[in-house]
């Protein structure tokens, strides 16, 4: 199941680096609910591996940081994330406080199966926004990439 997990990161983290690129090679153009989606993932990413593996400095979930500095962001994410894998089990239950202050345990494997599942909803969100502002949306299924 690790390897699989090492897998579905990778293909996020491709994701990622690709509409990075495709939002800097076009930045005036990209509409700004875009960039703060692509923030919110990566500040999600974040989050979520402090909560299992704290490092980073906190970050606030809609957070914004200048988008030229997102992607090393997405890079840091990435390493944190194969680093988790190498080092917890993933049935290793974590107890974490939300952003409300309410705690919660859910055990490693659901916590990253989530944060997959979270980036690509809101990679989709980022295809659709692009549509509507006349902006071809990057290819991100999954399939693709294994292709």
């Amino acid at each position: 199941m690790k390897a699989f997990f090492e897998e579905l990161f990778a293909y996020g983290h491709d994701c990622n680096q690709r509409l990075w690129e495709a939002m800097m090679a076009d930045r005036e153009k990209i509409p700004e609910k875009s960039i703060k989606l692509y923030h919110h993932i990566l500040n999600a990413h974040q989050i979520w591996n402090n909560r299992i593996d704290p490092k980073a400095p906190p970050v606030g979930v809609w957070d914004e940081r200048q988008l030229q500095d997102e992607r090393e962001v997405d890079q840091s994410n990435h390493r944190h994330t194969l680093s988790i894998l190498d080092t917890y089990s993933l049935d290793a239950t974590i107890n974490y406080g939300n952003s409300k202050g309410q705690v919660f345990a859910n055990s490693v494997k659901n916590i990253l199966f989530h944060l997959i599942n979270h980036s690509t909803y809101h990679r989709g969100q980022i295809a659709a926004d692009f549509r509507q502002n006349g902006l071809k949306p990057l290819v991100s299924d999954y399939i693709w990439y294994k292709r």
